[in-house]
């Protein structure tokens, strides 16, 4: 089968899906797409017109795999070589379940636009049951807002061509560094409001309160614009001496090394569709500290979910004493985001195109 993979926003974890769903998919012929991940809103509305004047969506393909991003509805109708291929549709995330800071003149077209792309793709694969409830839903509270000329049974035909197969954790095969001696915690999410950062720095205040000896890992990719309150926390765990490594890691390896070295990672996230920076540290043993509900509800046991700010610090506490304690369990991956059992999904999807 000759496939046309389009990632027209790769972001890092669209990037890590696509390499591995290309390794995944060895025996067929893929042919890769990507546009640059920023502009994002420009790159929303206007990828289908970049990505409609690339040589390569002109050759023939059997199947097209995208992802939400794609704009894809308009993208057939601006070549009309793919106006008949088969297209499955991968939602990352999707536009109905990011929590809105301010008033968005965008917001609504995005919505629009990707219930466009829905309706045009054969399949639709979701990472999560959170992803692809959250999408659904969304979508009929859309359309319940339409005033008129509504289509009947719109959420059921999407329902019904929709499945869910996470993103696979591909094997870490950076050498596994030596695990710190000072009790390690790791915070490794995008410096975005969206990733709870007045969350993060309320929780390190209360941490630099308490007595442990600890050591907080503050990385993750930095915009042209950094939130204050990481700036505030950054300063706080200077001040205190508690700072580790900062900023964006952009060495793979030395990235796997430092979660290796690790023994707790937090999340304070406001969104989370699958959330492939936890899995990723549970995979170099970190043990979880993460909110109770989003996608992770999915994927981290209810023993390292937290309800509130509270139960989060008497979380990390009670790992901290299993720590000295020197009775850290190994974190437990959930089984939807097993290499294999992620490939076999694959390729029982296209075996049905």
């Amino acid at each position: 089968m000759r496939i046309l993979l389009l990632s027209p926003y790769d972001a890092l974890s669209h990037q890590y899906w696509r390499e591995g769903l290309d390794e995944q998919l060895a025996g067929h012929q893929v042919v890769t797409v990507t546009l640059a991940p920023r502009y994002f809103s420009w790159r929303f509305r206007g990828n289908s017109l970049t990505l409609s004047h690339d040589i390569s969506l002109r050759e023939e393909y059997d199947l097209v795999i995208a992802t939400s991003m794609t704009d894809l509805s308009a993208l057939k109708g601006m070549c009309p070589s793919l106006q008949n291929v088969p297209a499955i549709l991968y939602f990352h995330e999707n536009q109905f379940a990011y929590p809105v800071t301010g008033a968005s003149a965008h917001l609504l077209e995005r919505q629009i636009t990707s219930l466009y792309s829905a309706i045009a793709a054969d399949r639709l694969v979701f990472n999560s049951n959170f992803n692809k409830d959250t999408f659904l839903g969304g979508v009929d509270d859309l359309l319940a807002r339409m005033p008129d000329g509504v289509p009947p049974e719109i959420v059921a035909s999407l329902d019904n061509k929709s499945l869910v197969i996470a993103v696979a954790l591909r094997p870490q095969t950076a050498s596994p560094a030596q695990t710190s001696p000072v009790f390690s915690m790791v915070w490794n999410h995008r410096w975005e409001q969206d990733k709870g950062v007045v969350r993060l720095e309320m929780l390190v205040r209360k941490l630099l309160n308490t007595n442990i000896e600890f050591q907080f890992h503050l990385i993750g990719q930095a915009f042209r614009k950094i939130p204050v309150e990481i700036r505030r926390t950054l300063a706080m765990l200077r001040s205190e001496n508690k700072l580790g490594e900062e900023g964006f890691v952009e060495d793979r390896d030395s990235y796997i090394a430092l979660l290796n070295s690790s023994h707790l990672v937090l999340s304070t996230a406001q969104q989370e569709f699958q959330g492939l920076a936890v899995l990723e540290a549970m995979q170099a043993g970190c043990i979880p500290v993460v909110p109770d509900g989003l996608s992770y509800r999915e994927f981290v046991p209810a023993e390292y979910r937290y309800q509130d700010d509270g139960i989060a610090v008497d979380m990390i506490l009670d790992v901290y004493r299993q720590f000295v304690g020197g009775e850290l369990p190994e974190p437990k991956l959930p089984d939807q985001v097993d290499y294999s059992r992620v490939k076999d999904s694959w390729q029982s999807l296209l075996a049905q195109i």
